[in-house]
């Protein structure tokens, strides 16, 4: 599922922020501007995802998720809360869109005979070198 998939079920009207003063460097703005933003969404109240995508997402993003069954996330990277606000919206639905994606399942296949063929080229040619090393004799020899 990708993030344009989520925008459109219309999540914002359940999202809660809150604002706060953000660490780091910054000089003034930073002790005197609430920049850091916090989003808190409530998995289990919404209606929005279905019982089996609630359970997905409690279950690969457990760590970001409280006792009271909501997801929060952060920013504070950007020196003015409409950034930060705005930042931590596209995170929430890359974070949520990457958690209900189904990975394909890898299928194994086998060599080609065109692939082996040329592997087997290889280490003949490789055997060749190191054989034409020996025969020379190099520094071993006295003259």
């Amino acid at each position: 599922m990708n993030p344009e998939e989520l925008t459109g079920r219309n999540l914002e009207n359940e999202f809660i922020f809150s604002t706060s003063r953000s660490g780091g460097p910054g000089g003034q703005n930073v002790n005197k501007v609430s920049t850091k933003v916090e989003l808190r969404f409530n998995l289990v109240s919404t209606s929005l995802f279905t019982d089996s995508e609630k359970e997905i997402i409690f279950r690969k993003l457990k760590n970001k998720i409280n006792k009271e069954g909501e997801l929060i996330l952060v920013s504070q990277s950007e020196r003015t809360q409409l950034m930060n606000k705005k930042k931590v919206t596209e995170k929430f639905y890359v974070v949520v869109s990457k958690a209900l994606t189904v990975p394909v399942k890898r299928r194994s296949t086998k060599p080609t005979f065109a692939s082996k063929v040329k592997r087997l080229e290889e280490k003949k040619n490789r055997g060749n070198i190191k054989k034409l090393r020996k025969d020379s004799g190099g520094s071993t020899e006295e003259h």
